[in-house]
């Protein structure tokens, strides 16, 4: 389920741009009304300069609020998605374990207090560790889907990887 909803998402975020072009060559406003609701907003009355005018005040308000929400969106699916897929930031993932910390070990896994849960995939240890709500830092490697956590102040990092 992961690969198809990664790959859905990287779709998503490809198409944003173009998408966000094509919307911006909107039909005059005179071809999106009818001629009653061109008349009844009183439309009719404008000069053709004037009306050509309005539309191009139309066609760049759209291209600009379009253009808005393509990169708000965008920002927002690579934020909530971090950890499926990088999207090649460096930026590390900060936050809080929720609840217990017992240290690492393969198997285990993490919820944070953003939501996000991480499982451990190596054979990382740190036994004997018992903390409540610490603070984590998970941060991608240099190539590829892979992410490494460390929990406080402890140098131990552990290989993991979101599952939700």
């Amino acid at each position: 389920m992961l690969p198809i909803r990664s790959l859905a998402i990287a779709l998503l975020l490809a198409c944003l741009s173009p998408l966000a072009s094509a919307q911006t060559a909107q039909p005059a406003i005179e071809k999106q009304m009818t001629p009653e609701q061109f008349k009844a907003a009183g439309l009719d009355k404008l000069s053709a300069d004037e009306l050509a005018h309005l539309n191009a005040w139309l066609g760049r308000t759209l291209e600009t609020q379009t253009a808005k929400a393509s990169a708000e969106t965008k920002q927002r699916i690579e934020h909530e998605n971090r950890g499926f897929l990088t999207f090649n930031s460096e930026e590390p993932i900060t936050g809080h374990i929720a609840g217990d910390f017992h240290g690492f070990d393969k198997g285990r896994t993490y919820t944070l207090d953003n939501g996000q849960v991480w499982q451990q995939i190596d054979d990382a240890q740190l036994p004997g560790i018992r903390l409540t709500n610490p603070d984590v830092r998970i941060k991608p490697a240099l190539m590829g889907n892979t992410w490494f956590m460390r929990v406080s102040h402890y140098n131990t990092q552990a290989q993991v990887k979101r599952i939700k």
